[in-house]
């Protein structure tokens, strides 16, 4: 074999620094070859990740070639590797990816992605099989396909074309941090309250309480900031903002319940900036006198008006949105620069009037302290305030529209939080220091001469304003919205600001909601709501979603008070960020390895402290609100909580199960057993729990909430087969399990025995404390018709069980367990159906286009027709199939697979009590008769005794069982066990064992040494005569068990040991076989003779 390492590679520009070459079998290169005489050395190939070179692959190339190398660095350097075609000349080759042969892929983040990942397309890598297992020596690929081969799906150039068509078609753009985050979040922050708010704000608070106001706010979204970039950059964030945030972190119980609020919020948000851009206008009528009706109607008029002009540029499309951000931002610079240029004019009489006189000491000494009036309080006024401070989350909700989200959203959020706290405590400050609290706005309140000012700044600078405290006055920072409009050096620039404030305020919530709802409906969490995760058009615009918040705007638009308006978003914008904070500690404090935050300056017990700041402001905002709020939310996680929707989202509530369960389970390790605390914890051999659901059912009614069970499956058979098949069945076993409501845990082995596979169950099985100490087998009703291999196989496992001191209960029903064959029935009349559901549906859509006459309706007929034929041979094979299946199918082995789901009625289950094995044989009835489904059982005690000591044998049992304070309905001694059985029931007995009795005794020495090396299983003479007293008892406690237990719901009885090495495997059958034949459901219990009972306190 000979590698074609030619140079000429790196004449294809598009040839990658990780190449891959395809290595011929068998073929000679001639130019290589010629090449390669002479007095050059030989050549070879070197890969290199060091740090050397700017960790570029070094390539030894030959003299003469290094331009060839630099041509295909200029040219061809990329960090993906990807194939080069190369055309083959013979079936042998492999693909070679780091200087040896391996079908290995680089690293690639394609590997990585969700299946329907809107960023690129999920690749699929090969196969731990594929790279595990011998490479396949017939490989066709054709030119340009071995990209499919190494990753299974399309060439990586494919999916670049495909990327980008998508790209194209959708006008998708990706933003920096500057016009992604940062102008978005400062549009969203900066909003009506900077304008017509914050002076009365200041006015009320005073200058010193109002800094705190906004430095309080500033703290819940600063800590709530870190929050959402820790949880954004912990992987990408799709739509949904701060309800995918809180759903992904922390599941969907906590994401639905405040997916809704958080949705409503911002629907309610849209008609606080429509009601403060109202308020804007109106104040402009009024001061032309051109009021439509009064005051609060104009407002509600106007709201009505600019909100259904929002919702048709919503409707119509949002490109304009990232194109005018920029031009929104500097209308809202300017208009803030304009405040501050204002405070600095020399002001006129006219303002002086109004209160305002430039800078002032005395004014900013006069209103530094509060001043609350008309029942306003500190956190009435911060409830006013805080919806000022949110719209942190504007950049998180685009986050996928972002270059680099794990830079942009923290650098942007957090900067915009900075600017925005700087600009509204700048803006606060200045205003209360040029602007007293109450003016009359008449240029004639002057001071006359001689009157006291009584520390009246206004007063002082020789206006009387005195009047305003027995009247109300228009003007001032307790009675002017408008103070901004006033102060600056051109009015309605101001304007101009509150305007585009408040209209990209709204028009963001406007979509924001929407999108929040569609993304919560899409989840499907709500199925009642799914109707709205319908998008129309090429950006999937949640048009009925856009309604709905239009209905939800207009009703309180219809308010058209801001300040009743305020403190509800207040509340529900606080629960949100207390989820977001406690997302980011949760997610934290649970340490899963998945959470790994690219922003690192995050505190888990800071973000802690956030969402308890959260809490507690809700209800000192508003006590009411915040409780209705909780009593939402509660109500909306119980909901999703029991409607269990079925998604996984890798939340931190998993991983702190997990923690949870681990530590716990570690805990338990310390504590030492004690019999007090016993319980069943069993293996029970199901097999795939669906083919023998009366043996789990039986299995679990003891071990439900009590004990541990684990389903065991061992598959036997070639292992590659074997082990494919049980790994891809784990997941929908363990699925079924959860399905049916079934408190159990699925497991399975491959071996090359069954016995071997049990062996490495009962070994290994369990964790910690955790351990399984009883063995559930089902009784091997086909004994007598199986090999000498699975029976010795069956009987090895009890023995196995025996020898790592574990209890052992057989079952027996009637009918057997295994169900597969009707399982498997069912699935083929399934498929046939739903073939012939098929069928119909074709024959439908061609009739349907049968309109149409000449030679081709005449075709479609005779197509029609075709498909008829087809469709009655596949009837008339159903119909075969059922009538076969009513003769054959076993409607009682259906029945006795359910009967211990069923409840049982009044009856009994009787225990035969005939050797004390620690208690196991009794404990097991006893938790029987404390299930819903047993209670109405009684129990009955039958143990062997002495004819002439029956009374006092019941005596002791009593005493013995009052002491273990279990209940009985009746002693049963039994005092005939030991003599001989009936000769019919002994003759069954000789027959049934006949066949694998070796007669020894019959044939002379040597057959009978040579039958014995030929067939060791079979049951001996002597061993039958050793033994004859022990089989003895087995048939006769059958003629017991028929006369006095016939009519039980169950019977559970000691389990006869027979000694390993001594008693044959077909001799312990038999006696199994006699002993639990012809009776009700038999358990036959055998404990592993270590107390399970204790009558100490």
């Amino acid at each position: 074999m000979s590698m074609n390492n030619s140079p000429n590679v790196f004449l294809d520009p598009n040839a990658n620094r990780f190449q891959v070459n395809i290595i011929n079998e068998s073929h000679d290169n001639n130019e290589t070859s010629q090449e390669d005489v002479g007095s050059d050395p030989p050549h070879y190939e070197e890969t290199s990740f060091t740090d050397e070179a700017h960790n570029r692959l070094r390539i030894s190339y030959r003299p003469g070639k290094r331009e060839l190398y630099d041509n295909f660095l200029q040219n061809g350097e990329k960090t993906e590797a990807s194939l080069h075609p190369y055309d083959t000349h013979t079936k042998m080759y492999y693909l070679q990816t780091f200087g040896h042969n391996t079908v290995d892929p680089v690293p690639k983040i394609d590997y990585y992605r969700n299946t329907g990942s809107v960023s690129g397309n999920k690749l699929s890598r090969p196969s731990l099989l594929e790279i595990h297992e011998q490479l396949a020596k017939n490989i066709a690929v054709s030119t340009g396909s071995v990209e499919r081969v190494a990753n299974g799906e399309s060439t990586a150039g494919d999916e670049t074309a495909v990327s980008k068509e998508e790209e194209n078609k959708t006008g998708f753009v990706k933003f920096g941090w500057v016009k992604g985050v940062l102008v978005r979040c400062m549009l969203n922050i900066w909003g009506v309250m900077l304008f017509i708010r914050l002076s009365w704000i200041v006015g009320q608070a005073g200058i010193g309480l109002g800094v705190i106001i906004i430095l309080l706010a500033t703290m819940v979204t600063s800590i709530t900031g870190l929050s959402t970039s820790a949880i954004a950059t912990n992987g990408f964030v799709r739509g949904g903002g701060a309800y995918y945030l809180i759903s992904r972190s922390l599941g969907p119980e906590f994401g639905g319940s405040i997916g809704l609020i958080f949705a409503f919020a911002n629907a309610v948000a849209v008609a606080m900036y429509v009601v403060g851009f109202a308020e804007t206008v109106v104040e402009l009528l009024k001061e032309s006198d051109t009021l439509m009706v009064d005051e609060s109607n104009d407002i509600r008029i106007i709201g009505t008006i600019t909100v259904v002009c929002l919702l048709s540029i919503s409707v119509a499309g949002m490109e304009w949105e990232a194109k005018a951000q920029v031009i929104l931002l500097v209308v809202l610079l300017v208009a803030i620069a304009n405040f501050f240029i204002g405070t600095v004019i020399p002001t006129n009489n006219e303002k002086n009037a109004r209160g305002f006189f430039n800078y002032q000491a005395s004014i900013f000494a006069e209103n530094f302290g509060p001043d609350f009036r008309s029942g306003e309080g500190f956190f009435s006024v911060f409830a006013i305030f805080f919806p000022a401070a949110t719209g942190i989350l504007a950049g998180a909700n685009i986050s996928g529209d972002l270059k680099d989200p794990q830079s942009a959203i923290p650098k942007g959020t957090m900067l915009a939080i900075l600017i925005t706290t700087i600009a509204y405590i700048g803006v606060a400050v200045c205003v209360a220091s040029c602007v007293v609290r109450d003016a009359t706005g008449n240029i004639n309140d002057t001071v006359v001469p001689g009157m006291s000012c009584n520390g009246s700044s206004a007063c002082s600078l020789g206006y009387d304003f005195s009047r305003c405290a027995s009247q109300p006055c228009d003007y001032g920072l307790m009675n002017n919205f408008q103070v901004m409009s006033m102060v600056s050096g051109f009015g309605p620039l101001i304007t101009a600001g509150i305007f585009s404030a408040t209209l990209s305020s709204a028009l963001a919530s406007l979509v924001s909601a929407p999108k929040v709802f569609q993304a919560l409906c899409k989840d499907n969490i709500y199925k009642a709501l799914h109707f709205f995760a319908k998008g129309y058009g090429k950006n999937n615009e949640p048009i009925r979603g856009y309604v709905l918040t239009f209905i939800i705007a207009m009703a309180f638009i219809l308010i058209a008070e801001l300040n009743t308006i305020a403190p509800i978003i207040s509340n529900f914008f606080l629960a949100s960020y207390a989820l977001i904070n406690f997302s980011c500690f949760h997610a934290s404090y649970a340490k899963s390895p998945g959470w790994r935050p690219a922003f690192r300056y995050y505190n888990m017990w800071v973000s802690l402290f956030g969402a308890l700041l959260c809490c507690g402001v809700m209800f000192v905002i508003n006590w009411w609100a915040a409780l209705i709020t909780y009593a939402i939310e509660l109500f909306l996680y119980i909901y999703v909580t029991y409607k269990k929707p079925e998604v996984n989202w890798g939340s931190s509530t998993q991983a702190l199960y997990y923690i949870n369960a681990l530590d716990s389970a570690l805990a338990l390790t310390t504590v030492e057993d004690h019999v007090k605390n016993f319980r069943p914890q069993c293996i029970a051999l199901t097999g795939a729990p669906m083919i023998r659901p009366a043996l789990l059912d039986i299995t679990h009614t003891f071990t439900k909430n009590n004990g541990l069970c684990i389903c065991c499956e061992v598959y036997t058979g070639p292992r590659k087969l074997c082990v494919k098949e049980m790994n891809s069945g784990m997941a929908k076993k363990q699925d079924w399990l959860t399905k049916n409501k079934r408190k159990a845990f699925y497991a399975a082995v491959a071996a090359d025995s069954f016995r071997d596979g049990v062996k490495s169950l009962l070994q290994a099985s369990g964790l910690g404390r955790m351990k399984p100490n009883t063995l559930v087998i089902g009784f091997k009703k086909d004994w007598r018709n199986a090999t000498a291999t699975q029976v010795e196989n069956y009987v090895g496992v009890i023995h196995d069980a025996f020898d790592f001191e574990l209890g052992m209960i057989i079952v027996r029903i009637s009918q057997g367990f295994d169900i597969s064959q009707v399982l498997q029935v069912q699935e083929e009349l399934e498929k046939l159906e739903q073939e012939r559901l098929a069928l119909e549906a074709t024959i439908k859509e061609n009739d349907f286009e049968e309109g149409k006459s000449g030679i081709c309706g005449f075709f479609r007929k005779a197509s029609t027709l075709n498909i008829s034929k087809h469709e009655t041979k596949k009837e008339s094979t159903i119909n075969t199939l059922q009538s076969m299946h009513v003769g054959e199918f076993n409607q009682k082995l259906l029945e006795a697979s359910t009967q211990f789901k069923k409840k049982q009625g009044k009856g009994t289950i009787d225990i035969w009590w005939l050797f004390d094995d620690g208690g196991l044989t009794i404990l097991i009835p006893y938790i029987l008769t404390i299930r819903k489904k047993w209670k109405n059982c009684k129990l009955r005690i039958f143990t062997g005794g002495k004819v002439n000591r029956i009374e006092e044998e019941k005596l002791v049992m009593a005493s013995l069982l009052s002491k273990f304070r279990i209940k009985f309905a009746d002693i049963n001694i039994i005092c005939d066990i030991n003599i001989k059985p009936n000769k019919e029931s002994w003759k069954f007995f000789e027959e049934m064992i006949e066949p694998y009795r070796l007669h020894e005794s019959c044939k002379d020495i040597t057959t009978a040494e040579k039958l014995k090396r030929e067939t060791p299983w079979k049951i001996t003479d002597a061993e039958l005569e050793a033994f004859k007293e022990k089989s003895y008892r087995q048939v006769r406690l059958n003629e017991l068990l028929q006369e006095h237990s016939r009519a039980a719901n169950l019977i559970v009885l000691s389990l006869p040991v027979a000694r390993k090495g001594v008693v044959s495997d077909y001799l312990y059958m038999a006696w199994l076989e006699i002993l639990s034949k012809n009776l009700p459901p038999i358990l036959m219990v055998r404990g592993n003779h270590k107390n399970v009972l204790t009558f100490y306190s």
